[in-house]
């Protein structure tokens, strides 16, 4: 009976433990701050976290199939500066908008699946492969851009990652969208149950007829198309990318979020809507040093201290 109630406290840890951290996060913030609970204060924490968060989204589906990315931050600033290319190459109109649109999407993805090919196909660790891809993205986008920053002409392209719908920033609604849509492809599909299986035991996922190597490919997929719609709201919001710092630390602050979610780095199992209230917690720390005048240079310090929190919890956990 107590090894019952010891498991069902188990389960209930860690589906519920980044919510609560989540709850005592905020309380804590608005007794430190005034300003915190501001509503403007509060949409651009939202609106930030909507970059990372997305690429989150995906990086879960990687993450738990046991495989990594390193590769998102930098392969974020190759397909935005390819978006702007598209936006001022059909003239800046709407048209061009939704050209470059589908453009940022379908490199994201080619980009995913280069990924994938290289480390189903090839047998090369994750690891190795994306920190091979994380220089070349970064490598291509200064040489497209000849180190010079990319530019939109279009008055309208802005709209889209500065624009509001019901007073909540419109990449919030995106990264929202999506958290509902691929909760259910994890949860409640067999790509997700798949993915799930491979993640936990490989060998026994291919005993049982699946294709581990097809669904690992998948998720790298998966990740390239959300780094695409990452690159399409980031290039729109700023009506341009920097090829040097565009989409920097992106990878660590996507990878971190699902780890706080609750997602174990070895893989099996996941929780996307974890992964969300993770991006929302680290981005509100940042927020809250910010607020608290705390040295720019000592923030990635105490986001490094919460990841490495984050992973000691699964250890105990585990």
């Amino acid at each position: 009976m107590a090894g019952i109630k010891e498991r069902v406290s188990q389960v209930d840890m860690e589906t519920y433990g980044p919510l609560l951290a989540l709850i005592v996060l905020v309380v804590v913030s608005s007794f430190a701050s005034p300003y915190f609970l501001k509503w403007r204060n509060i949409t651009n924490v939202l609106r930030q976290i909507s970059y990372t968060g997305t690429i989150a989204l995906g990086m879960t589906f990687v993450i738990i199939s046991g495989g990594i990315d390193l590769s998102v931050g930098s392969m974020t600033a190759f397909v935005g500066g390819v978006v702007v290319i598209m936006v001022n190459y059909f003239g800046g109109g709407l048209l061009a908008i939704l050209v470059a649109i589908l453009v940022g999407l379908l490199m994201g993805a080619a980009a995913g699946a280069f990924n994938g090919l290289i480390i189903t196909k090839g047998k090369v660790a994750p690891f190795i492969v994306t920190l091979g891809t994380w220089g070349m993205f970064r490598s291509l986008t200064l040489y497209i851009s000849g180190a010079g920053e990319f530019r939109s002409t279009s008055n309208l392209f802005p709209q889209l990652g500065m624009g509001y719908f019901l007073r909540i920033p419109i990449p919030v609604w995106i990264l929202l969208g999506l958290t509902v849509f691929y909760s259910i492809l994890l949860n409640r599909t067999k790509f997700g149950r798949y993915v799930c299986a491979v993640g936990s035991n490989e060998r026994v996922a291919e005993y049982s007829a699946i294709n581990s190597q097809r669904i690992k490919f998948y998720t790298y997929i998966l990740t390239g198309l959300n780094v695409g719609i990452t690159a399409v709201l980031l290039s729109s919001r700023l009506n341009s990318i920097n090829p040097t710092t565009a989409g920097s630390g992106f990878e660590l602050d996507a990878i971190a979020a699902v780890i706080i979610g609750g997602t174990m780095l070895s893989g099996g199992s996941g929780s996307i809507f974890g992964t969300l209230i993770g991006a929302v917690i680290l981005g509100i720390v940042s927020n809250m040093l910010n607020l608290l005048g705390v040295s720019p240079y000592l923030q990635g310090t105490v986001r490094g201290l919460v990841i490495i929190g984050a992973v000691l919890i699964q250890r105990q956990r585990g």
